[in-house]
């Protein structure tokens, strides 16, 4: 048997923690297993789903770059099988014609609550239209079982069973004419060969009426899996104070896709006590007898450990390409300066996100006009003599190299007979206006001799003016 596993976000919002965690699950399980995976976008929903969503969701799977088989399909765009899917039910009986009004429905619902029922449709139409007129609009119902069990085994919780007399007879057809969610879902499982649905626990309530339309449909039952809930780490629902944030915003805070994919596995899997794990590792290892039944508990600042590790660890040229994005979002180029590369290696040990990279970046390529309040301290009259040793020192190097320049900083302090400190806070402070960065040597080679020289001298000038 071909295992297909699918992924269908409803695009009426963002592509958030919890989907892309499902997604990741369906994806590593079709990799493991030698199967596809199909993408759908369950976009019936016509009031809520819009294509900023659509598009949203797209990005957050492009960018965390786990490739689908088949698809993208819309629920939109089916809605002729759909209705010829209905048509057959109408005519072999295994739905049914429902006139009932909004305001009938209503009261019986309330009625229900009153007497401490659980409310459901009385099955008023299924047994008789003898009350309404057939030019009267109607909703299509499937005729469920109202005998017997619904057992299946989930691939995550183990035996679950239902009772059909506590399932509905629900609605598979709006009075508009437009199919509902889980019936599509179930047609779009039985076209698509769907073999394994992995979802999250919120579905669970689903599953059986999912189960007894596909029976009734004469279609083979997937393999379900559910997976538990997302909580923050105080274990409360996860919301947006705790992280649950669309997945772009995350490749806008400066995090690495490999980082949250790896954060992301271990939300509810594991492998012993391994922590970090290739994609490769991943595609590898996974199975479904080892997600954890529990929920997982969301922590930013493992998010950010683990980030920072990636940062560290993947090659200088790869985390480069995507620093990219973020100095263009800053409105900083890099035409005029050092590799990009080389600045990951200087920064990538201090910066945990892409995005504070490049805010460090920045005076390497941008000349600047002003000092901070804090930098400003460090140019008084004192500094401006060590400033102009320092400088004498540098303009006359013929060769550029670190080791050339730290030589010429130690010179300096040795020759005015003061601590290193002294000359390198007011050398740091003129060359990134700035009191804060990597060691100054390498932080004055890669500026380069001209622009070092220059900055120098902007220094020297507003010591000047402020005497």
């Amino acid at each position: 048997m071909k295992i297909k596993t699918r992924f269908a976000p409803s695009p009426t919002g963002y592509l958030h923690v919890g989907s892309a965690r499902t997604l990741l699950y369906s994806w590593l399980f079709a990799r493991n297993q030698g199967g596809e995976l199909v993408l759908r976008i369950e976009d019936t929903d016509l009031e809520r789903s819009t294509q900023p969503a659509i598009e949203s969701i797209m990005d957050g799977i492009n960018w965390l770059n786990l490739d689908w088989d088949e698809g993208p399909y819309f629920q939109t765009k089916r809605f002729d099988r759909y209705n010829a899917v209905i048509d057959n039910m109408l005519a072999r009986g295994t739905a049914y014609k429902c006139y009932c009004s909004k305001e009938r429905l209503k009261s019986l619902r309330e009625e229900q609550i009153s007497r401490g029922e659980k409310p459901r449709y009385d099955c008023r139409c299924r047994k008789s239209h003898e009350h309404h007129a057939d030019n009267k609009s109607y909703v299509v119902r499937f005729r469920n079982p109202q005998k017997g069990l619904v057992i299946f085994n989930d691939l995550i919780r183990g035996p679950i069973q239902f009772s059909n007399q506590e399932l509905d007879d629900l609605i598979i057809c709006r009075t508009d004419g437009s199919p509902t969610y889980n019936f599509c879902v179930v047609v779009d499982d039985f076209d698509m060969a769907i073999t394994h649905v992995i979802r999250g626990e919120d579905h669970i309530n689903n599953t059986p009426r999912q189960i007894n339309i596909l029976k009734a449909l004469g279609a083979p039952v997937p393999n379900y899996a559910h997976v538990s809930m997302i909580l923050g780490d105080d274990g409360k629902k996860l919301s947006k104070r705790h992280g649950a944030v669309g997945i772009m915003q995350y490749r806008d805070d400066g995090f690495l896709p490999e980082a949250l994919i790896n954060y992301l596995v271990r939300l509810g899997w594991s492998h012993g006590d391994q922590e970090i794990f290739s994609v490769e590792r991943m595609k590898n290892l996974f199975s479904l007898d080892a997600v954890n039944k529990s929920a997982s508990a969301f922590n930013k600042e493992k998010l950010l450990w683990m980030n920072h590790y990636y940062i560290k660890q993947l090659p200088a040229e790869y985390v480069a390409k995507h620093l990219v994005w973020h100095l263009d979002q800053q409105g900083i180029s890099t035409c005029n300066g050092p590799k990009l590369e080389d600045l990951v290696n200087l920064f990538r040990n201090r910066c945990k996100t892409l995005k504070e990279i490049a805010s460090s970046c920045r005076y390497f390529y941008q000349d600047f006009i002003k000092f901070d309040d804090v930098a400003k301290k460090y140019l008084h009259p004192v500094a401006a003599k060590s400033l102009n040793a320092v400088r004498g020192k540098l303009a006359t190097l013929s060769e550029w190299t670190i080791v050339s320049l730290h030589t010429a900083i130690e010179q300096t302090a040795k020759e005015l007979n003061v601590s290193m400190d002294k000359v390198g806070m007011p050398l740091r402070v003129a060359v990134t206006g700035a009191s804060q960065s990597p060691a100054l040597d390498i932080i004055v080679y890669f500026i380069g001799q001209s622009r070092s020289l220059a900055r120098i001298d902007m220094a020297l000038a507003f010591i000047n003016r402020t005497q």
